[in-house]
């Protein structure tokens, strides 16, 4: 029997595509053990996606790890000489903790680094090589480019105390605007300011427009040499196939990525295959005056391009927005909302038993779900966009684009306990909720121990028993705490219903999103105005 490439999985025939390219620009293949000294990791945990590392004690009795990351293994034992660039490129098995299934996973991944002496020839080729990655998959791409040290000028133009750069960095990457201006604020920066650093939430789109808007915003030296060095990286993206997207919203860590970063997108998968960037800071701290930018691609997520569900395979000739819509009275006003502006159904759901409806003219199909779930079905990339509280939300940690607070289902999160309640410092708060780790963070927050009950309804039962000291739940009007004769402690977090959408959705159908938020926000405006 004749052997074909066809036969294989696609992330098998990835990997065959991927070092042809690879070895072609004169990289290196670098191997290395499955193990790593853990005192690496320890000490680089801010470079790590999770601190969670797989570790057992060596036969000589040091501690090692199962590499949960390649390249700082890379970054420790490359040392170029001066002025010398090493290309290397390595596909190897990385350990690392699950969102999914909340257990480790053995990841494949193949990737590239220059290290050493890192100019703008490298840097093009290293961004190019990144784009034709893509490319070789055969699926339509995206790659979304970005530059931290425009990022880090505008910071220190705005002043921007270091200690909340990682958060108002985070909400940057969650597109998430009406946080980021109460996070500016709460910074201590003035509404001139905070205008300023919301309106980087405009720097997103084609790659030619955004940057023209990029540069006419520079405020520093260190904002306009990234424009320089984006401009000059233009040409060579425009001769590397696929759509080019500037984001200035896409931000790596602060401690590891020090000027171009990049993530790389193909249609039908749910998060990014790509992610790559300039690293200086994190080879420097093994040799010292070098340079290095790299990325990694992510092979298995390519297993999913194989299984894509029967309703994603509808031709409806349309661009079609799949809507994770919550069912019950949160989800009914949604849904009036956004037929009132044109994503309507013929089919009444709630005449149905149906869980998806649809409307092809419109370019809109409707998922109904619990509320619980909206968060997860549109991290996973089986809805484009969706509406979910805050609370279900922040609960899930689900890393989603959080494009508009629509003011719907007004409540806030808080600390309640029987009138008359001291805490006592003495000893850990016993804590009923169902929000397990909005109740950490809280407490984490305050560095007050804890101890969690974990409850599914009737909350303000617990300290009325004796179960617990206080209670973490939503409040609206008090009154189911006033009859029971509990009193709010804390109120700590607003809650609304939210419009978030996919990452990787948004790369390819970020018009039709645009467009439905815009037309969403003139409504709830008007809303507002008539109360």
């Amino acid at each position: 029997m004749e052997f074909s490439l066809e036969h294989l999985q696609p992330k098998e025939r990835a990997s065959f595509a991927l070092r042809s390219l690879y070895e072609t620009a004169g990289c290196r293949k670098y191997h290395m053990g499955r193990f790593e000294e853990y005192s690496l990791y320890q000490e680089n945990r801010s470079f790590l996606s999770s601190e969670q590392v797989i570790t057992f004690t060596d036969l000589d009795g040091r501690l090692l790890a199962l590499k949960p990351d390649v390249t700082l293994s890379i970054a420790k034992t490359a040392q170029p000489a001066p002025g010398e660039t090493l290309r290397y490129y390595y596909h190897e098995n990385v350990y690392r903790p699950s969102a999914e299934s909340h257990t480790f996973k053995e990841i494949s991944q193949m990737g590239l680094e220059l290290l050493g002496a890192v100019g703008e020839a490298e840097v093009q080729q290293a961004v190019c090589l990144a784009a034709q990655s893509l490319a070789a998959l055969g699926a339509e791409l995206v790659l979304e480019v970005s530059h931290m040290g425009y990022l880090f000028g505008l910071f220190d133009a705005l002043g921007v105390p270091e200690a909340t750069r990682a958060q108002l960095l985070e909400k940057l990457r969650q597109k998430n605007a009406h946080e980021l201006r109460a996070a500016a604020l709460s910074a201590g920066l003035s509404e001139t300011a905070a205008d300023a650093l919301c309106g980087v939430l405009e720097l997103s789109g084609s790659y030619a427009a955004t940057l023209s808007k990029a540069a006419a915003l520079c405020r520093n030296p260190a904002m306009t040499a990234a424009v320089a060095e984006l401009t000059a990286l233009a040409p060579t993206l425009g001769q590397a196939g696929g759509s080019i997207r500037l984001d200035l919203t896409l931000a790596g860590e602060m401690e590891y990525y020090n000027g171009l970063v990049f993530q790389g997108y193909l249609k039908a998968l749910p998060r990014p295959l790509l992610k790559g960037g300039r690293y200086d800071l994190l080879l420097q701290k093994f040799t010292p005056g070098a340079g290095a930018i790299g990325f990694a691609v992510y092979l298995d997520e390519l297993d999913r391009l194989n299984a894509m569900p029967p309703v994603q395979h509808q031709d409806t000739g349309k661009v079609m927005l799949n809507v994770a819509l919550p069912k019950g009275r949160l989800g009914d006003k949604v849904y009036n909302l956004l037929a009132g502006i044109g994503y309507g159904c013929p089919e009444d759901y709630n005449a149905t038993r149906k869980l998806v409806v649809e409307n092809p003219a419109a370019g809109i199909r409707y998922f109904l779900v619990k509320p619980s779930d909206v968060a997860i079905y549109v991290e996973h990339g089986a809805a484009d966009v969706g509406i979910v509280g805050k609370d279900i939300l922040t609960e899930a940690a689900a890393d989603v684009y959080e494009l508009l607070d629509t003011g719907l289902g007004r409540c806030r999160m808080c600390v309640a306990a029987p009138a008359g309640y001291r805490d006592d410092p003495s000893r850990p708060v016993r804590v009923a909720t169902k929000f397990v780790n909005i109740a950490k963070r809280y407490y984490a927050s305050m560095g007050r121990d804890i101890d969690i009950i974990k409850l599914n309804g009737s909350i303000e039962l617990a300290p009325i028993l004796g179960l617990s000291d206080v209670i973490v739940d939503i409040v609206e009007t008090g009154t189911t705490l006033r009859e029971n004769g509990l009193q709010v402690v804390t109120e700590f977090m607003p809650i609304s219903a939210r419009f978030i959408a996919n990452k990787a959705s948004y790369q390819f159908k970020h018009r039709q999103m645009d467009t439905m938020l815009e037309k969403l926000r003139d409504t709830l405006h008007k809303q507002e105005e008539e109360k």
